[in-house]
């Protein structure tokens, strides 16, 4: 048995693959790995394109679109390698891009979750620039934002080199390109279907972290990321799940008691980003950040378990207030 279940979900992605595969297929070691995609349901092409064009490439067949969550829930519970890699469908892999991730999981046993260096695909030989989805790996203000190294709100530096070395932890490891344990992951119960997509792994993480585990980027290995493949940046809908998810994600990992105070300021600074919507005539965002606190209190009753522990108060990371340090600060950079 091979160490690796390289998993890509796919739905209807078919040009994205004939895209993308090829490096994965090209450049990931198939001594140690076996790439796979999960087809979530496809009704286009994409299958006769996976059985004609990458014939290697081994396929599990979901009989319906699960969402980026339950789609690799139910992907993961048909493998039984030791390591789970979680790979968007529109990420280009360079040569020996798992080898160093591999590495790093076997010589530290007490890390539970590992990310490559994320950088935005700007094409071979495009400028190397970080991408927006997890660059050198995440953080959690103190009011529950998320921020990267390399990656502010909408302030994305250029790599270089300036977190070429590994962090004693992260909060978060991107799931555009996200190594798990497979039996950790099962056990901190994978990803939350509720979420469906945006924000998934960020709780995974910090379920992870609580499991008694680390997260950590791996600047050896590096992987470049389209973005926007599911939904583009300023779509309504990824505007919706990021504000629901991020409520529910700090609604389930915080000690009861602390997630209601924190939860009261955000929807103070939610009524802001919500005037600020419609200050710019973005009718659907504010809609939608509507949508999102109506939805919250619908399914915050289905989370009735807390923590005892506050993640957030053990990284001096997830001290900061992001937003005064961005907007009143004018801090740019990690």
């Amino acid at each position: 048995m091979k160490q690796v279940a390289v998993i890509i979900l796919n739905w209807n992605g078919a040009e994205l693959m004939r895209k993308y595969l090829p490096s994965v297929v090209a450049n990931t070691n198939a001594d140690i790995a076996d790439v796979i995609v999960a087809d979530n349901g496809s009704t286009d092409n994409s299958l006769d394109v996976l059985t004609r064009e990458f014939p290697t490439v081994q396929v599990i067949k979901l009989d319906r679109n699960y969402g980026f969550a339950e789609g690799y829930n139910r992907a993961i519970a048909q493998v039984d390698h030791p390591y789970t890699v979680l790979l968007n469908s529109d990420v280009r892999t360079p040569e020996a891009w798992l080898d160093p991730l591999l590495d790093y999981m076997e010589t530290n046993p007490d890390v539970g979750a590992v990310q490559p260096k994320l950088l935005h695909d700007n094409g071979e030989g495009g400028k190397e620039t970080f991408d927006y989805a997890g660059a050198a790996g995440g953080y959690i203000d103190c009011h529950g934002y998320p921020y990267c190294r390399g990656r502010i709100f909408d302030c994305v530096e250029d790599d270089n080199g300036q977190y070429d070395n590994i962090t004693p932890s992260i909060v978060w490891a991107s799931g555009a390109c996200l190594m798990v344990r497979t039996d950790l992951y099962r056990t901190a119960g994978g990803l939350d279907k509720d979420f469906f997509a945006h924000m998934e792994e960020i709780d995974l993480c910090w379920r992870i972290h609580l499991c008694g585990s680390d997260v950590r980027m791996v600047p050896t290995s590096r992987v470049y990321h389209l973005g926007g493949a599911s939904l583009a940046y300023g779509n309504p809908r990824k505007t919706y799940l990021n504000f629901r998810n991020n409520l529910l994600l700090m609604h389930k990992n915080l000690p009861a008691g602390e997630s209601r105070r924190i939860l009261l300021v955000r929807r103070l600074l939610d009524t802001l980003a919500f005037a600020m919507a419609l200050a710019k005539f973005h009718w659907g965002d504010a809609k939608a950040i509507i949508k999102a606190h109506n939805d919250f209190r619908k399914m915050r009753g289905n989370y009735t378990r807390h923590p005892d522990r506050n993640l957030l108060r053990e990284m001096p990371e997830c001290r900061c207030n992001i937003i005064t340090d961005h907007y009143l600060r004018r801090r740019k950079v990690f």
